[in-house]
């Protein structure tokens, strides 16, 4: 079995200050912030098998209701965006209008089988994320997120600070506790890595790391190169088109598997293959790290009712999500060291280790 190299004293670097503005920034916010709250309950009434569930699920079902509320869903995200003033429309437009489409069928994988759940709307975009306007939107959407998740925030700088600095700081701490002084992060495959924003923020925090960012979408991938090239990164994040469930590369190849707020659009059957593949890509002493939406959040255990069911609308197996046992899926993969915490008032981290 192939081991990881031995650390040096210098493996894990502070994160770089980012530069570019409208951009997301990944430092943890030097200010200190109050510690994220977990609710009484294990899930949100909402979520699951509940009464509560299965009323807002037949809602949306109701197709004329449900496309009402996929356009109110996304005027919710945007003026969010817009109020912490994220250009959207500005940023959409730039990505629409630029040489983006040349660089689809350089990163295509056309033999790439894509697996049934991925076909289904998402994020009120029909065509979920097979489309140029969600991969135009990608960024805006994920900051108007980080604003929601951080809403104190003074902008959206900090919160996007506050969201990616104590993911980042968890898995730096995890990897350091359980393989550091037998492992260096020298390859990180980040899974589901949409248009590149957590590839960034793991390329800024690894820098001596080779990068990899995988996703279903060609679209998503398209634009994580055309803003790689826009911003002359000198170490090179590599894209692959391919399956998170069967990625196609060599086994025990990477050192940190990352899934960044991926799990919650996908059904219990795919994560559970993710977690399988993610063990058998990481080398001995490798680190898997997921962050989404945690269960146990006292924020999302107490939205209101027009909220959680605009949610619901716009993710399919959210109810899946929350339901599965997240930390037992990845023992049954074969994970040891599994930790969770919660890294920001919505959103969960958890780590786990591939055993030596």
């Amino acid at each position: 079995m192939a081991l990881c190299a031995r650390a040096p004293a210098a493996a894990f670097p502070k994160l770089r200050e980012a530069s570019r503005s409208r951009r997301v920034r990944c430092r943890a916010s030097e200010a200190a912030v109050p510690v994220p709250e977990e609710g009484r309950l294990q899930r949100p009434r909402w979520s699951g098998e509940t009464p509560l569930s299965k009323m807002v699920g037949a809602l949306i079902s109701f197709k004329p209701l449900y496309n009402l509320m996929k356009i109110a869903s996304r005027q919710v995200i945007i003026s969010t965006a817009e109020k912490a003033n994220v250009p959207w429309r500005e940023m959409s437009k730039e990505i629409l209008e630029s040489d983006v489409y040349q660089l689809f069928d350089e990163l295509r994988n056309p033999n790439l089988i894509y697996p049934d759940y991925y076909l289904n709307p998402f994020h009120a975009y029909e065509e979920g994320n097979l489309s140029w306007l969600a991969a135009s939107e990608a960024e805006a959407a994920t900051m108007s997120i980080a604003k929601r998740a951080i809403p104190d925030a003074s902008s959206i700088e900090e919160a996007n600070q506050r969201v990616r600095g104590p993911w980042l700081s968890a898995i730096e701490n995890h990897h350091l506790k359980y393989s550091g002084n037998k492992c260096e992060i020298r390859d990180i495959l980040d899974i589901g890595c949409s248009v590149g924003v957590s590839s960034r923020c793991l390329a800024e925090k690894f820098p001596s790391a080779s990068v990899v960012g995988l996703d279903l979408s060609p679209y998503f991938l398209a634009v994580a190169e055309y803003k790689q090239r826009k911003e002359g990164r000198k170490k090179q994040i590599r894209w692959v088109h391919a399956n998170g469930e069967a990625t196609g590369l060599a086994a025990k190849s990477f050192d940190l598997v990352s899934l960044a707020y991926v799990c919650h659009e996908c059904p219990a059957r795919a994560i559970t293959g993710l977690a399988k593949e993610a063990f058998r890509v990481l080398r001995p002493g490798g680190t898997i790290a997921i962050t989404d939406n945690s269960p146990k959040s006292k924020v999302l255990q107490e939205l209101s009712p027009v909220l959680f069911t605009l949610l619901k609308s716009t993710e399919p197996f959210l109810d899946e999500y929350y339901l599965l046992d997240l930390e037992e899926t990845l023992r049954s993969a074969g994970f040891v060291n599994v930790t969770t915490m919660l890294t920001d008032p919505r959103h969960r981290t958890v780590t786990a280790t591939v055993p030596f």
